[in-house]
């Protein structure tokens, strides 16, 4: 890195940082695909002792998450359910959570089907409004955590209210900034104390990665996240960390295109007779869409929205003839890489949730989910338009 780093901007600074250059004089971080390593001495502590608990590459890569979420402390996962249960295990029995409402249907599972027997009290609420967050608050309440937007109804919670409402509680606030990638919020600038990301997702932008990541600037939730990523074996392997070091070099170019191709997807969507709602906070009737513009910035400082549309066709159209009609737009889970994917959240990624709760948050068996890739946007259109008109 340059010896002016500190003014160096994110798109240099993405490509640069973890980017070590051994005594081989190699210009890309080395893969080292080992398990264990040798020791000096029988009581040596040297920092890398067994894959297990960290080595070059991964370290190389948790240096490169701090700077994209601005933190002072990063840990790689082997996958985003990983570091949300990670997050999870921080706390004790008798401490309570609380939880958005419309959260990921892993979430859901890990929260209803896992812990629910370990003594940590959860509640899923309407993390959108602030007087409810208020009013679920108890004097044992320990941790906040936003989803936002969410998964799959893009609602947003304001990060910079609720923060600021829970620090003189000694309340935590962790937020999945998954659907926006750090080059469209950053929640630690915005007072949240955990950033939690799939890095399957824009992270990685390729779909060929499994694999998580938790940033936080305090010292306290880093030395409880070091010991659960160590004691359970959480990290991703070498060659993935290897992989997202290098996928990480493209990220501020692939998001871009994401989220200029969604606005004039979803601005189309919104036009179409067959598309009875089309849920993107980058339209001015999204509910949130003051708070998405104040709190969702590129590294230019520019408002953005995200690349991933939720719409639902009108039950004239058969879902599962549409998805038939699609030929490079992919039917499949998951979301942030370069290919076109779409989904249906009902028997899907929220298969899960039990029908009367998808119910009530607006879940429908015809809401899709968009994740919108970087191809010619004139080419997704057509085949959207081709399968809708089936």
């Amino acid at each position: 890195m340059a010896k002016n780093k500190k003014n160096t901007k994110f798109l240099t600074k993405s490509i640069h940082t973890g980017n070590r250059i051994d005594e081989t004089g190699a210009a890309v971080t080395p893969l080292h695909l080992t398990s264990t390593f040798r020791q000096p001495s029988f009581s040596s502590s040297e920092q890398f002792v067994y894959s297990r608990t960290g080595g070059p590459t991964i370290d190389a890569l948790e240096e490169n998450f701090a700077m994209l979420e601005d933190a002072k402390f990063s840990f790689a996962f082997a996958s985003g359910m990983a570091a949300m249960s990670a997050i999870f295990l921080m706390f004790k029995p008798g401490d309570h959570v609380l939880i958005s409402q419309n959260v990921y249907g892993g979430v859901f599972r890990l929260v209803t089907k896992v812990l629910n027997d370990n003594g940590v009290d959860f509640d899923f609420i309407d993390t959108t409004n602030l007087n409810i967050i208020k009013d679920s608050i108890r004097n044992n309440t320990k941790l906040i955590h936003l989803e936002t937007p969410s998964n799959p109804l893009l609602e947003i919670a304001d990060i910079s209210s609720v923060s600021k409402l829970c620090k003189p509680k000694n309340i935590l606030v962790s937020v999945d900034n998954t659907f926006m990638s750090p080059c469209g919020q950053k929640p630690l600038n915005l007072g949240a104390d955990i950033v939690m990301h799939s890095t399957t997702k824009y992270i990685g932008g390729h779909s060929d990665i499994l694999s998580g990541a938790l940033m936080v600037n305090d010292k306290s939730s880093a030395e409880k996240i070091t010991l659960i990523q160590n004691t359970a074996g959480a990290l991703p392997s070498p060659f993935d960390a290897w992989l997202l070091l290098r996928s990480v070099k493209t990220l501020s170019l692939r998001v871009e295109r994401h989220f200029s191709n969604a606005m004039i997807i979803a601005n189309w969507l919104k036009n179409h007779k067959k598309v009875t709602r089309v849920i993107y906070p980058g339209l001015k009737d999204h509910p949130q869409h003051a708070i998405a513009k104040k709190q969702q910035k590129n590294p230019e400082g520019k408002s953005v929205f995200g690349g991933i549309i939720s719409f639902e066709l009108n039950s004239a159209v058969n879902v599962n003839k549409f998805a038939k009609k699609l030929n490079f737009i992919t039917l499949a889970e998951s979301l942030g890489g370069v290919k076109t994917l779409i989904s249906c959240p009902y028997s899907m990624t929220h298969a899960s949730v039990p029908k009367k709760e998808k119910e009530k948050l607006g879940i429908t068996k015809n809401l899709l989910r968009l994740s919108v890739g970087i191809e010619d946007v004139e080419d997704l259109i057509s085949e959207l338009d081709l399968a809708i008109n089936h």
